[in-house]
């Protein structure tokens, strides 16, 4: 028996769609780490980008649970000291929506070139319209 190893050319790459809609944020975003890894093939090898496109749609009406949209807080630091900002995910939902969910999912993906890449596949907008008609995205329900 021998182990199969998947070529480049032979990857068949997908476009999805996701409503985001009244979907919990970490719930989400996990189940669209593991489609932009490309978990959801038989044909999964972890070191190589085997995952599709993504397009999330409305990410302005997502949820949390519990008191996360009153304690939960983004950290990012310039390097230099006293350069620590924090920002509540209340105002960041305000300010920013698609960059909630795109920290979340970014933090399920490995930290290396791999997860950098992978990243670049996920397209989130607060709205429900896109630009990506043209790749023909099929919609895709979690349960």
């Amino acid at each position: 028996m021998r182990t199969y190893f998947p070529k480049a050319k032979e990857i068949q790459k997908k476009w999805y769609l996701v409503d985001a809609e009244g979907k919990t944020l970490g719930r989400l975003a996990s189940q669209v780490a593991a489609i932009l890894r490309g978990k959801h093939k038989p044909t999964y090898t972890p070191y190589m980008d085997m995952g599709d496109n993504v397009i999330v749609v409305n990410a302005e009406k997502i949820q949390v649970t519990g008191r996360k949209f009153d304690q939960k807080k983004y950290y990012r630091h310039s390097g230099y000291p006293g350069g620590l900002k924090v920002t509540p995910l209340q105002k960041l939902l305000e300010k920013k929506p698609e960059e909630v969910l795109r920290l979340a999912v970014r933090g399920m993906l490995p930290k290396n070139r791999l997860g950098r890449k992978l990243l670049g596949k996920l397209k989130i907008y607060a709205g429900p319209d896109h630009p990506h008609q043209s790749q023909r995205p099929s919609p895709l329900e979690f349960s």
